[in-house]
């Protein structure tokens, strides 16, 4: 009895050490399938291929099903403790965001530069977005519903969690109650998948990629250049080591012109407590080169999760 009890009180710890710890900001946003299927897609051709993306904003405005979905998916995230960055009020912003830079005029009649970096940038931070599909199945006067659940961690596109099923037949036709019938059943495996992976992004560092560039402007500059006795590429593969968690990258790439580090862990948080991204990492070794050795260059970075800094000039 006693056993049973010390069982008892051990397990419910642990579910509150992972109920009270930090929670990632989570984003619900349909799957591409979903899409696809629906019209919502965009093609479009990249050097003679054929690629397509989600059109999110369309999705949006053309599917009631879609907003109570997500409006479902939200209230039982936020239910848990879970910080929510809606999808349909991130894109009225990053639409109210383009309008005003479109209507942004300096002083000699210049429109503000847009560069498709600042595009991407703009997309909103989440730490990991959440993808969902589903499909409603009718036999005769009862209905269920079928879904796909998915995390993907944003800063990798890596899958941290998934969760399917078909929810038990019911009388009632509506969405949000099918679909909460459906997803509770797993929900609690699926936050601790969740949840486990981020607890290990807040111990061991959150993974990233680092890609160091020259830019050919005649100087003869590379990596090989030297420093005090030592070459450029050791310098910035010093830095890169003392400045992850316990160390940990892989240098997959270590030529005279490109350097490439993966699975770079990086502190999950600055240090004044905000957020940290890739681009904000090698922002600290740009600081670092042009403080100790008077070298320019410019942060590249196009993602959260992928950095490039160019050796040469701003």
């Amino acid at each position: 009895m006693r056993f049973a009890l010390l069982l008892l009180f051990v397990c419910t710890m642990s579910i509150d050490g992972i109920a009270q710890g930090k929670k990632p900001t989570i984003m619900v946003v349909p799957m591409d399938i979903w899409c696809q299927e629906r019209g919502f897609w965009d093609v479009y051709e990249n050097q003679g291929t054929i690629e397509g993306f989600p059109n999110y904003q369309q999705a949006i405005q053309g599917s009631r099903e879609l907003t109570l979905v997500i409006s479902k998916i939200n209230s039982l995230f936020k239910d848990r403790g879970y910080g929510l960055k809606d999808l349909s009020n991130s894109i009225k912003a990053n639409t109210r965001r383009t309008a005003r830079n479109t209507l942004t005029i300096s002083k000699n009649g210049n429109s503000l530069s847009m560069s498709p970096l600042d595009e991407l940038n703009r997309q909103v931070k989440a730490d990991i977005i959440v993808e969902i599909d589903w499909s409603i199945n009718t036999v005769g006067p009862k209905h269920s519903i079928t879904y796909n659940i998915r995390a993907l961690d944003s800063y990798t596109n890596n899958q941290v969690a998934g969760a399917q099923g078909t929810g038990k037949p019911q009388f009632t036709s509506e969405l949000p109650v099918l679909l909460e019938e459906a997803v509770v059943a797993n929900m609690d495996d699926f936050l601790y998948q969740l949840q486990s992976h981020f607890d290990d992004c807040i111990e061991n560092g959150r993974e990233v990629v680092v890609e160091v560039g020259v830019f050919d402007d005649g100087s003869g500059r590379n990596l090989e250049t030297e420093y005090g006795g030592m070459e450029l590429r050791e310098i910035i593969e010093n830095w890169i080591a003392e400045n992850t968690v316990n160390h940990q990258f892989l240098t997959s790439e270590n030529t005279e012109n490109i350097m490439l580090f993966e699975g770079v862990r990086i502190p999950l948080l600055k240090t004044n407590g905000q957020s940290q991204d890739a681009g904000g990492f090698i922002n600290e070794l740009r600081r670092f080169l042009k403080t100790k050795y008077s070298i320019e260059s410019k942060n590249n970075s196009p993602s959260l999760g992928y950095s490039q800094i160019v050796i040469g000039e701003k």
